[in-house]
Parts: structure tokens; C-alpha cells; sequence
């Protein structure tokens, strides 16, 4: 590829000096002596001898008569609008040269060289350049191989992505290293389409990573987005797009600036601000597609927060007194702020006598001092004084002379030690233990570029500022960036304050730092704005997506019930035994529900429980009292003791339905209820039995029968009906035996601790025995309901019966529709007004006699009133 260049580049030249026919170019090289060159570049730069050669490109005149594409003789096209801080640039690789040359420790006993020349902005300079640097400045070439070193090995260079593309394309065809300072497109990391590219800047892809984390601090998911029309502005609007989503963040509007400034176009793209609920926009582009659009962002005073690529953050022209309403508080991300030692007064050392042939540094002295050097003829025009040599560059402007915000100068500082130290590694190698073919090493006489390569991908070193300078497998160098905030000075200028950094080498969690305290914000209050779609959904809610627009607009529903929600993406349903707070936030323990004693309704029934109990202790009591007196002695007084027993038992055993489920709790309840009613009901039936028998045997053809229903089989007859309902009780409870169990059927919010029945046939068959007696019991009493009043009790008993059988008929269904502690509840009160009302239907009128009537508690008063009604 060399050959190829050389053949390009060259003619051949006879020793003779003889014409050549050009058909007679590609001829054998054995006819001709040497190459001359077809002709020069006239190119701008300056340039340093040395043992090893680095070249430069750099922007320092921004405004160009641009010339055509082809070799030009005229020197002056390239002499306008003079950029300092391009020129700077370039002194800061001439400064970085120089330091490194006094370095006893780096290169020692190699000199480095330089030259650098000045793109003009302009692509097809740029790349006129780049080959005059792959050529050299010889007018001829006399070894036709074209062996040996080339008169660079590496460049710095260039400013721009767009630039960049192109140059690493061809420079790449000879295996040309390019470390470039400012060029950012994250297109550039494509190794196997640039494998020689390497840069000290960051690359987009970092850029927007580190606009994402200042996005994320702020909250600001509703953001939007302006770029360029060029390589940087379209490469970094695909990598936002992408990664903006990542942290649920959207673009409200996206939206490319024209190249041509189309006044229409500026319009259109100033309504869709406008229009936009965005208050947040982010900016990737180079000042000079901004101007109109800012022009007309101040006519309508339209206020935003601007989001400054490094392309624009530092531009002085938008810091300035008339754009200071519409662009203070602009957050920014800048290129890393570093010093160089000396700097300062390398440049104040600066003068066009020291290096003549440094054509550069003449244009920079003529325009810093508005003079010119001795005039020729393209000059003629130049207006202005003579250059003397005795200006004072310490006196003029101090902007050249201002070191303390060296950014891009910075990275060009590190692009030159980053080839120094790869040349110090490469001419430090060990024979034997080189990385080339057969573990070769370089030889400084013949240095390739390509050989570069290896020691470049491994370079890493500390600047004398403390970053640390490295590169990853795709040549981007460390990211990290400061992020600057514009803010009015006393002046009315504004000016681009430090308020932290976004270092990825740091942990996460810590990549930004900022300093919000030092943050202006132009917007009422001072204070950040709020730039979403839609409010973030509380917890105990969740996103509901709104059809048709980004996932940033969205609706807020609630958590249904037994839901929570802590990141509003999703209802998440609590366990089992868990339910919601009212918060929707948490899941917390169910409710836990039974019938306790705390509860209103368990302390009303343990009260009537109780009044029950005592009532009939009252009324054992006064019949214990009166056991010899005539009411109490007819019809078997040791029937109607026990019945009083049973019912007391009867309202004693619901308080077991009461209180906290336990195992032996459920296993009593209904053993000791069914066998106390049983108890009951047997001796109410056979005290029925007893009342029958008594009347017929007081007829004639009825004597005789009162001794099959003597005491002994009234009492075996009660043990035996008790001893059927205790079996049925030992077999329900030794097969499918009641045990406490969490209900969470009957009520979703709650956990209803209950017995559950075991065996529903045994439940069932403890009823229907109790119900069957009860049944009996109320038949004998109905059909003796019209006996002689002196054997009345047989009404009393019917009245009883037909209370309890209605209650216990009306509790079935009642019980099976009544959930957790109501059945229970229901379950108890059956068992109460039943209780209640044997108690009162059987014993309320004989009590009544004895305690109110008492002279009709005597056996001729009973028999008076059996004779009257007879």
C-alpha cells in the first residue's frame, strides 16, 4: 500500500532530470533514480525535527475560502477566522513534545518530534493533511521500496467525528494509528471497522450514559430530544433512544436540526417545544446548527431546561448577557478539566523568532496583535500595521493565556503521552519476548506504524494531574466527565460552574456526584422542574398503560383487596394468611376472628349463659328448699331435680362455643352439649311417660300399671336413652374427631378460627337423636294436654316442647347460613332459648305456687281444684 502512495504521490524522476511520458509511470523502477513529488499541499502548520515523528490536526482557522479538490498553490485560503482554542490545542501537543523530551525517564535518548498542521474545518483539507503526513515533505523519493519508517508514525488528531470517519477509513488502509481528542461518535468504537482508532475523549456512548444518570437523579423520565443532522448528532440520538428506556424514561419529541438553518424548519420544531409537556430538552449538536434555534427560543422567552452536549456546554457563544434569560441554569456535560504543569508559561514564551519556519505561529502573532508580517503581493489587501516582533504576547488577551479550564487541550496532552509511553514500552522491548512474528521486537530505525498497535491497546500510565489514562478493547478511554452549570456573573455574562463529575470507573451507586447546592435553576423558586408524562403512581397502585403513547403516560389504578404494590408495576396478591393494609403497601397479618369473650356479642351470651346457670341453681335451690311439699313431690320430685341439673349443664356448656378454637374445646362442645340435652329430654319424656301412666292408672281398668313405671325404671329408662347419645358421642369423636381450623373461605380479609365438625353424619346423628326424643317427648304431651287439671304438668310440657322443637327446627338453617363466629353465636343461642324455655315452660308455675301462692301448695288444694274442674 505503501508502493501504492509513493506511486500516487510521486512522478518518476530520471537522475538526468530528463522529461518522463507519463504513460510511462508504472514502467520498471529499474529505468528511474528516484520519485518527485506531483506536486505540494500548501498546507498551514508548524512542525518540530526529531529521532521519531507524531503528527497533528488541528482546527485553527474556522471560516475558509474553501479551495477545490485538487493541488493548490495558493497559500491563502486558509487564513480566516482564527480559532484560539484550536490553536491552543495545537500548543498543547507542541508543549507535551517538549516536556517529554526533558523527561530523562520517558524515551530517554530518543527525540520526538512533531508536525502539525491546521485542518480549516474542512473535510477535504483535513484529509489533504493527513496525507501530506503519510508522504512527508521530501520533493523526491529515491528508494522506490519505499522502506524504512514512515515520516509519521502516529496522529493526533482529528476534532471531529464526521472527520474522524473518514481519515480512520483511509489512514487505517496503512495501518496508521490515529488518537484522536475530541472526536466522540460512538460509531468510532467499531473495531473491525476502525482498528487503528483510538481517543482520550469519551465516547457518545459514555456521553449518554452520563446524561442518563443526571436524567435518573432529577427524575426527569419525560424528556426532549434535539440533535444535529450530521454522524455525532445521529449516532447519539439511536444510543439515547436506546438507554433511556432502561431507567423508564421516554422521549416526549425527537427532533434534527437542519444543516441548512431552514427558518421553516426552525419553526416547525419550535411549535413541537411548545406544544410539548416536556421541560426537560437534551441537545446533541455543534453550536453552529444551534444558533437559529436559540434565536428563536429567545424571541418567545420560551423556558427549558437545556441539557448541553460537550459539543455546545462551553461555547462561549451562548454565554452571553442576551441569552441569559432563556439558557441559565443549563446543565452540561463537559470534557474532564485538567491542568498541565507549565503550560502557562510555555505559552507566554511563545514569539515567531524562536521558529521561523513555524508558519502558524505567525498567523496566531498577526492575529493576536491585528498586524502583519512584511507584505507580498496576496497580502496586499491585509489591513492593519507591520508586525514588529516586539509585541508583548503578556499583555494581550488573557483568554490565550487562561490555563485553568484546559479541556480539550487536556485530552491532547494525554493523546501525545499515550504514544510517548507506547514508544518508551515498544523500544523497551526484550528480544525474545516480543509481541511480533518469531517474539520479535521493533528496531527504532525501522518503527512500523502497525507495530504500534499491540503497546497501544495496552498502554496505562497517571498524568502528573492524577487521571489515569488507559484504553478499553474498542480504544475509548476511561469515561469520565464534568458536568457544568450555567449560571449570570455580576457582568451580565454567564459562565459554566464545576458542580460534579460522573466517573464510571467509580462503584455503582457512585458514578455521579453532584453538588446540587451550587445549581441555579431558572425556574421559579429555584428550584429543579418536573418533567414527567404522568406522576408516578403511589404505592398500592399500579401502571396501567395508556394504548398508543410511551410507556411514560400511563394511569394509576388501585390494588384490588388481598393486593399490594411497593414499585407500581404490579399487584402482587399477599399469602394466604396475609392481607392488605388499607395502604395498599404491605401485606399484613389476617385478622384473626372467633367468638371470644372480649367481643360484644360473647359477652352477651356468656351473660345470658350465666343468668341461665344460676337460674336454674335459683330454682334447684328452692325446690331443694320445698322438696316435701306437693308441687314438688308429683310426678317424680328426683326427674325434675335431674332435668334441672341437665339444663344447667345445658347453659354452662356454651361458654365451650366461646373463646379461642382448642382442641379439647371442639372435641366438648358438642359431646357435653348433645349429652346434657339428651339428659334433659329423656327425663322430660319419661316424666311425660310418668303423667300419662298416673292417669290411667287411676282409672280401673289402668291398675296395676304404675309398677312398670316405678322409680327404678324411670331412672334406668334415662340412663339408657343418656347411654345411647354418650355412644354415639365416643364413635364420632374417636372416628372423625372436631378439631379448630383457619377458615379463610367465609371472608377474604379475615381468618375465621372455628371448629370444624369432623364428620358431619356424627354431627347430624346428635341432632336427630336429641330432635327424635324431643319429638316423642312433645307427641305424649300433646295427647295429654286435656287430662284433669289435678295431673296439668302435661301442658306445661307441650308448651316446652313446642318451644324447644321450634327453636332447633329454625336453627338448622340458621346455622348453615350464618359464617364463622355467627355460627357459633347461632349455635349458642339455640341452645339458650331451648334451655330458657324448658326452664321456664316447666318450672315458672310451680314456682310461681310455691313462692307466690303457697296455700296452694298443699295435696287437698291440688286435689280441691282436681275435684272442681272434675
Amino acid at each position: 500500500m505503501l508502493v501504492s502512495l509513493c506511486l500516487f504521490l510521486y512522478l518518476p524522476w530520471k537522475a538526468s532530470s530528463a522529461p518522463v511520458d507519463s504513460n510511462s509511470v508504472f514502467s520498471s523502477p529499474a529505468t528511474y533514480d528516484s520519485c518527485q513529488q506531483r506536486k505540494q499541499f500548501r498546507l498551514v502548520g508548524m512542525q518540530r525535527e526529531g529521532d521519531i515523528i507524531i503528527g497533528g490536526l488541528f482546527e485553527v482557522h474556522l471560516v475558509t475560502e474553501f479551495p477545490e479538490l485538487s493541488f493548490r498553490t495558493d497559500p491563502h485560503y486558509c487564513e480566516l477566522g482564527f480559532d484560539l482554542d484550536g490553536f491552543k490545542m495545537a500548543l498543547a501537543m507542541a508543549y507535551a513534545v517538549d516536556e517529554i523530551n526533558r523527561d530523562p525517564n520517558l524515551l530517554p535518548n530518543v527525540t520526538l518530534g512533531f508536525r502539525i498542521y491546521d485542518n480549516c474545518i474542512k473535510l477535504g483539507v483535513a484529509l489533504r493533511a493527513a496525507m501530506a503526513l503519510i508522504s512527508g515533505k521530501d520533493e523526491s523519493l529515491s528508494n522506490l521500496n519505499c522502506s524504512g519508517s514512515p515520516p509519521v508514525l502516529a496522529i493526533v488528531g482529528d476534532s471531529t467525528s464526521t472527520h474522524s470517519i473518514a481519515m480512520s477509513s483511509i489512514l487505517g488502509l496503512f495501518h496508521m494509528p490515529m488518537v484522536s481528542y475530541y472526536a466522540t461518535c460512538s460509531c468510532l468504537s467499531d473495531r473491525r471497522r476502525y482498528p487503528f482508532f483510538f481517543r482520550t475523549i469519551p465516547s457518545d456512548a459514555f456521553q449518554v450514559r452520563a446524561m442518563m444518570q443526571i436524567l435518573k437523579h432529577f427524575g426527569w423520565t419525560w424528556v426532549g430530544l434535539i440533535v444535529s443532522n450530521d454522524d455525532y448528532g445521529l449516532h447519539a440520538a439511536q444510543s439515547f433512544q436506546q438507554d433511556i428506556s432502561g431507567f423508564g424514561g421516554c422521549v416526549a419529541f425527537f427532533e434534527i436540526l437542519p444543516k441548512d438553518n431552514d427558518i421553516r424548519e426552525i419553526e416547525r420544531i419550535i411549535g413541537v417545544i411548545q406544544q410539548s409537556t416536556s421541560r426537560v430538552i437534551v441537545v446533541f449538536s455543534a453550536e453552529a446548527f444551534m444558533l437559529s434555534l436559540m434565536d428563536k427560543v429567545l424571541r418567545l422567552n420560551l423556558t427549558r431546561q437545556w441539557i448541553a452536549s460537550e459539543a455546545w456546554s462551553l461555547n462561549p457563544i451562548f454565554l452571553t448577557l442576551r441569552m441569559q434569560p432563556v439558557l441559565r441554569g443549563t446543565l452540561g456535560i463537559a470534557i474532564r478539566r485538567g491542568e498541565i504543569e507549565g503550560m502557562r508559561e510555555f505559552l507566554l514564551s511563545l514569539h515567531p523568532d524562536n521558529d521561523p519556519g513555524n508558519n502558524l505561529v505567525r498567523k496566531f502573532w498577526e492575529d493576536m496583535f491585528k498586524c502583519r508580517f512584511a507584505p507580498d503581493v496576496a497580502q496586499t489587501e491585509t489591513e492593519g500595521r507591520v508586525c514588529t516582533g516586539d509585541e508583548d504576547v503578556t499583555t494581550a488577551d488573557m483568554e490565550y493565556s487562561d490555563v485553568s479550564e484546559l479541556r480539550p487541550a487536556y485530552n491532547v496532552y494525554k493523546a501525545v503521552y499515550a504514544l510517548a509511553h507506547t514508544l518508551h514500552n515498544l523500544l523497551n522491548c526484550v528480544p525474545g519476548k516480543g509481541p511480533f512474528s518469531g517474539h520479535s521486537c521493533a528496531s527504532l530505525h525501522n518503527i512500523q506504524p502497525w507495530q504500534l498497535l499491540y503497546y497501544l491497546q495496552n498502554v496505562n500510565f497517571t498524568t502528573s494531574f492524577g487521571d489515569q489514562v488507559s484504553f478499553d478493547k474498542n480504544g475509548d478511554a476511561l469515561a469520565i466527565y464534568d458536568i457544568v452549570n450555567w449560571i449570570g456573573m455580576p457582568d451580565g455574562t454567564m459562565r459554566a460552574r464545576t458542580v460534579g463529575v460522573v466517573d464510571e470507573s467509580r462503584p455503582a451507586g457512585k458514578v455521579l456526584s453532584l453538588d446540587e447546592e451550587k445549581i441555579f435553576w431558572n425556574f421559579e423558586n429555584n428550584k429543579p422542574p418536573r418533567s414527567l408524562c404522568s406522576e408516578p403512581c403511589s404505592q398500592g397502585t399500579r401502571i396501567a398503560r395508556k394504548k398508543g403513547l410511551p410507556v411514560c403516560c400511563f394511569d394509576c389504578i388501585p390494588c384490588a383487596d388481598g393486593e399490594i404494590s411497593t414499585d407500581s408495576i404490579e399487584c402482587l396478591k399477599c399469602p394466604e394468611e396475609f392481607w392488605s393494609n388499607p395502604q395498599k403497601d404491605q401485606c399484613v397479618p389476617k385478622e384473626t376472628e372467633f367468638l371470644s369473650y372480649e367481643d360484644p356479642l360473647g359477652i352477651s351470651l356468656t351473660t345470658a349463659s350465666l343468668l341461665g346457670a344460676c337460674t336454674c341453681a335459683g330454682v334447684l335451690a328452692i325446690f331443694a328448699h320445698h322438696r316435701h311439699t306437693p308441687v314438688v313431690r308429683a310426678n317424680n320430685s328426683e326427674l325434675s331435680f335431674l332435668i334441672l341439673i341437665s339444663l344447667k349443664f345445658c347453659f354452662l356448656c356454651a361458654l365451650l362455643f366461646i373463646g379461642q378454637p382448642r382442641l379439647w374445646t371442639c372435641q366438648l362442645r358438642h359431646a357435653v352439649f348433645g349429652i346434657s340435652f339428651v339428659l334433659c329430654v329423656s327425663s322430660i319424656l319419661v316424666k311425660t311417660v310418668v303423667v300419662v301412666a298416673v292417669f290411667k292408672a287411676s282409672k280401673p281398668e289402668g291398675q296395676g300399671l304404675m309398677k312398670w313405671f316405678g322409680a327404678p325404671q324411670q331412672r334406668g329408662t334415662v340412663l339408657i336413652l343418656t347411654a345411647l347419645q354418650v355412644a354415639i358421642c365416643v364413635i364420632w369423636l374417636s372416628t372423625a374427631s372436631p378439631t379448630p381450623q383457619k377458615n379463610v373461605t367465609y371472608q377474604a380479609s379475615k381468618i375465621v378460627f372455628e371448629c370444624a365438625v369432623g364428620s358431619m353424619a356424627g354431627f347430624a346423628t346428635l341432632l336427630g337423636y336429641i330432635g327424635l326424643l324431643a319429638a316423642v317427648s312433645f307427641l305424649l304431651a300433646f295427647l295429654a294436654r286435656n287430662l284433669p287439671d289435678t295431673f296439668n304438668e302435661a301442658k306445661f310440657i307441650t308448651f316446652s316442647m313446642l318451644i324447644f322443637c321450634a327453636v332447633w327446627i329454625a336453627f338448622i338453617p340458621a346455622y348453615v347460613s350464618s359464617p364463622g363466629k355467627y355460627a357459633d353465636a347461632v349455635e349458642i343461642f339455640a341452645i339458650l332459648a331451648s334451655s330458657f324455655g324448658l326452664l321456664f315452660a316447666i318450672f315458672a308455675p310451680k314456682c310461681y305456687i310455691i313462692l307466690l301462692r303457697p296455700e296452694r301448695n298443699t295435696k287437698k288444694a291440688l286435689m280441691g281444684r282436681g275435684t272442681t274442674n272434675n
